[in-house]
C-alpha cells in the first residue's frame, strides 16, 4: 500500500486505528510512507506495523509537482533491507532515483537535510534575482549565463524566470515547506544542530504566509524583496 498524506497527524489517522490502513493489511505486506513527516512518527508506524507482520518504509520524495506528473521524483527512503528490495522495484515505475538511506526514520532524515538545502538556495535565488533588478541588468540574460557555471542550480533552471516575471501560482506551496522546515528545526534542537539560515528563511516565509501566499510556491520569497 501506498500513502502520501499532509502531517504528523494525517499519518496517524490514515494507518492507525480500528479503520486505519495497518487493520486492513495482512502479514507480509508493505506499507510505504511517501508523505514528508517526523522522523520519530516514522519509527513510531514501523514499530507498530512489525508487531503485525506489515513492513513499513518511510519514503519522502523530492522532485515537486512535475516530478510526479513525468514519473522522475527522487525518492529517500528508511527502512528494513529486505522490505526495500521488494518494494524498489514498483518505486521504480514513478521515480529515477529510489535510494535506500537506513533504517526507520533514516528517509524522513535525508528529506530534512534536502529541505535545508533548498530553503538557503531559494533565498540565495531571490537576493540575486533582486540585485541583478536593482543594479539594472538584464535579468534574463544573466539567468542564462550564470546557470552555465558555478551558480547552477535545479531552482535556478526551473524557477529562475517565474520568479523573474512574479509568477507563483503553480508548485510546492509555501504552507508546505514552513511545515518542513518546522519539522527540520525541531529534529536539529533534538540533536543539537544549529540551523541559522533555515530559521532565518523560516521566518521570511512566515511573511508571504502573513499577506497572503500561503498557497504561493516556495520561491515567493522575492516578494520580500521586492517591496522593500
Amino acid at each position: 500500500m501506498l500513502m502520501c498524506v499532509g502531517n504528523d497527524d494525517d499519518v496517524r489517522a490514515v494507518v492507525l486505528g480500528q479503520d486505519g490502513a495497518l487493520a486492513a493489511m495482512g502479514k507480509g505486506t508493505t506499507l510505504v510512507d511517501h508523505t514528508t513527516a517526523s522522523a520519530q512518527v516514522a519509527r513510531e508506524i514501523h514499530a507498530t506495523a512489525a508487531t503485525r507482520g506489515v513492513g513499513f518504509l518511510d519514503a519522502p520524495v523530492s522532485g515537486g509537482q512535475a516530478g510526479a506528473e513525468n514519473g522522475k521524483l527522487t525518492i529517500m527512503v528508511g527502512g528494513e533491507e529486505a522490505v526495500f528490495d521488494g518494494a524498489a522495484p514498483v518505486l521504480g515505475h514513478y521515480s529515477r532515483a529510489v535510494t535506500l538511506m537506513g533504517g526507520p526514520g533514516s528517509g524522513q532524515l535525508t528529506k530534512m537535510f534536502n529541505q535545508i538545502c533548498i530553503a538557503g538556495l531559494v533565498q540565495a535565488l531571490a537576493e540575486g534575482i533582486a540585485f541583478a533588478e536593482k543594479a539594472g541588468l538584464d535579468v534574463e540574460r544573466a539567468l542564462d549565463v550564470i546557470s552555465k557555471g558555478a551558480a547552477q542550480s535545479w531552482q535556478m533552471e526551473n524557477r529562475g524566470r517565474t520568479m523573474l516575471a512574479d509568477k507563483f501560482d503553480f508548485g510546492f506551496a509555501v504552507d508546505w515547506m514552513r511545515k518542513d522546515l518546522g519539522l527540520c528545526l525541531a529534529e536539529a534542537r533534538t540533536r543539537g544542530a544549529t540551523l541559522p539560515v533555515t530559521a532565518l528563511v523560516d521566518q521570511l516565509y512566515a511573511r508571504v504566509q502573513a499577506e497572503g501566499g500561503g498557497r504561493f510556491d516556495s520561491s515567493s520569497l522575492i516578494r520580500n524583496l521586492r517591496k522593500r
